[in-house]
């Protein structure tokens, strides 16, 4: 037994879901959220829960029946609370700064680099940060760690000097230098 898929999705109060044959759409005070899942598995709403089963015990079904309750709970979160990913900006000159709604990075390129936010994406520059600090909100969990990495992937830190944009948190493994002459 899939002990993720076990577990029924509760709904919070203000989620409203609409369930058409293999389709979930998911709406909440931060937007809504459609996805098509696979028909072999049968999802329902019960009693403020949602509950995924799966046919057989078969391994391809075992499979499936984890991944959909996840999706389906990661969606409740998104409209419900929403997802957001802090990416960290070190290095001697390199920042980033708000025009609008995008995001504008000096990171040491020739040009500045201007990010346009995909739908339901926004990014979040505090002022206390001095421009090293970036956050990437959003209500789509895939589309925020995607957008995150994106980001990440114009300058993604070096192990020298540990230049770059990384997580929050992220621990670069730093290398020496040359040995120097004696």
């Amino acid at each position: 037994m899939s002990r993720v898929g076990q577990q029924p999705v509760q709904l919070p109060e203000k989620v409203t879901v609409k369930i058409d044959r293999n389709t979930v759409t998911i709406a909440g005070p931060k937007g809504e959220l459609t996805r098509d899942f696979s028909p072999e598995l049968a999802i329902r709403q019960d009693n403020g829960h949602i509950i995924v089963e799966r046919p057989s015990d078969l391994r391809h079904h075992k499979a499936l029946h984890g991944l959909t309750r996840a999706l389906v709970a990661n969606m409740v979160q998104g409209v419900s609370e929403g997802f957001r990913k802090t990416l960290e900006i070190q290095g001697v000159g390199y920042q980033a700064t708000l025009q609008g709604a995008n995001l504008q990075l000096r990171l040491g390129h020739s040009h500045d680099v201007v990010i346009e936010p995909p739908a339901n994406i926004s990014f979040d520059v505090p002022q206390d940060s001095r421009g090293t600090i970036i956050h990437v909100d959003g209500i789509d969990k895939q589309v925020v760690g995607q957008v995150a990495a994106d980001i990440r992937g114009w300058r993604p830190p070096e192990p020298y000097k540990g230049k770059g944009v990384r997580y929050l948190g992220e621990y670069v493994r730093r290398k020496a230098g040359k040995a120097g002459k004696r």
